[in-house]
């Protein structure tokens, strides 16, 4: 049983990358879903489906690596974690690695990117940074 059900996305998405498999299937849930699609729409992760399984729903992500076998994901951070909460307010959230990453967020608009935090001036709970 995992307690950190975004820190174990984030962990299958890093340690596949490392290892370059071209998909990732996880058990599935509205929160990793939505995220996925922001990743999508970032340029991180490629196509994503949902299927029912033998147990339950799987979502299934598809990675994305440049021409030359490079990943698109090199790195990511949790910094909200089940035992310790981080909010932030509007005037906090700044670039991540000077515009080449992004921070995810959980805000009351929805999920979204530290840009899309900034353009429409809303805090949240800063879920993690991936770059």
């Amino acid at each position: 049983m995992v307690t950190d059900t975004i820190g174990d996305f984030i962990n299958r998405l890093t340690t596949a990358t490392a290892v370059r498999k071209a998909t990732v299937t996880m058990p599935f849930s509205k929160l990793k879903h939505q995220i996925a699609l922001v990743l999508k729409r970032e340029g991180y992760l490629g196509e994503i489906s949902e299927s029912k399984g033998e147990v339950g729903k799987t979502l299934t992500v598809e990675l994305i690596y440049d021409p030359d076998g490079e990943p698109r994901i090199h790195g990511a951070k949790r910094l909200s974690k089940p035992g310790r909460r981080l909010y932030a307010p509007v005037h906090t959230i700044h670039p991540i690695k000077n515009g080449k990453g992004c921070l995810v967020l959980t805000t009351p608009r929805g999920i979204m990117t530290d840009k899309d935090a900034r353009r429409d001036r809303v805090g949240g709970e800063t879920m993690f940074t991936i770059w």
